[in-house]
């Protein structure tokens, strides 16, 4: 015969004497291991708030042990850096802007130091690579296709004293008159004047539209966009006959352009950045192939 198995019934687990409504909570403890790494982190907390800077006060923090000394550390290299590139800076701020793509020392500074500040100052708007973020309104500066030049003197221009904003006495400024909003034209002409625009960029459109719409581009239009639609730089009034556009071209989009206008704002950056600064993210932007 075969000897009949025993098998132990399991260990009954300990509760901790606690209940609530009639549950009652097992005594299970934590694993040693578990219980220690806690302890092991809650030491090391405490350690790094007393070597580094740590805790919120009311106008700082606390500086910890070792804090000061790697924020002046930190602070000396930068000097360091600043100090070894100031004879350069000096010369940068110094050269004719135009002359500067032609000084080969001069071109890669200012090159490696613009990329920085476009990447940490302009990239937001004009995208990494600089041909605009995805969205309507954020120039392509890759184009050959800029609004107010795009030679080295008037992207310094641009960058140092922005367009629009309130900030800048010499900032770029023009406004387009929103010719729907403020009852300038009524659906019909502004219909009619669309139907031209997309005559001038060479699109499918309307062909008594826009003739009718000629007339009123000349009377209302011409005087910033030019007589045959090509733009005028001095006033940042956009070419209409190419197939560029910083808000879009289509029908639909044209009527919103000519009915509310556009106001896209720059900051001047000539109060943030300095003036080496400026001039490297110029020609950093001109040397990325748009520029003329």
């Amino acid at each position: 015969m075969c000897a009949k198995q025993v098998t132990k019934a399991p260990k009954e687990v300990q509760t901790t004497g606690h209940s609530w409504d009639g549950i009652e909570e097992y005594n299970n403890p934590l694993p040693r291991w578990w219980v220690w790494v806690l302890y092991l982190t809650i030491v090391w907390g405490i350690g790094y708030t007393i070597f580094y800077p740590a805790w919120p006060m009311l106008t700082s923090a606390t500086q910890g042990i070792y804090g000061p000394q790697e924020r002046a550390a930190v602070v000396a290299e930068i000097k360091r850096f600043d100090d070894a590139n100031g004879p350069i800076k000096a010369k940068l701020v110094a050269a004719d802007l135009a002359a500067i793509p032609a000084d080969d020392e001069l071109k890669t500074f200012a090159v490696s130091a613009g990329a920085s500040v476009f990447k940490n100052n302009c990239a937001q708007c004009h995208g990494s690579g600089a041909a605009g973020v995805q969205g309507k309104g954020y120039p392509n500066l890759l184009d050959n296709d800029w609004l107010w030049g795009g030679d080295m003197e008037s992207i310094h221009a641009t960058v140092a004293h922005g367009i629009r904003n309130t900030t800048d006495g010499d900032a770029r400024y023009s406004e387009m008159p929103k010719f729907g909003t403020d009852g300038l034209l009524d659906d019909a002409q502004i219909g009619q004047v669309v139907e031209y625009v997309l005559q001038l960029s060479g699109q499918e459109h309307d062909a008594a539209g826009a003739t009718a719409g000629a007339t009123i581009f000349a009377d209302n239009c011409a005087a910033c966009h030019a007589e045959g639609g090509t733009g005028d730089r001095v006033q940042g009034a956009p070419n209409l006959t190419d197939a560029i556009w910083l808000y879009g071209g289509d029908k639909a989009t044209l009527t919103e352009s000519v009915s509310k206008a556009r106001f896209g704002v720059m900051p001047a950056w000539a109060p943030k950045l300095s003036e080496d600064e400026i001039r490297a993210v110029a020609v950093y932007v001109h040397s990325l192939g748009g520029g003329e």
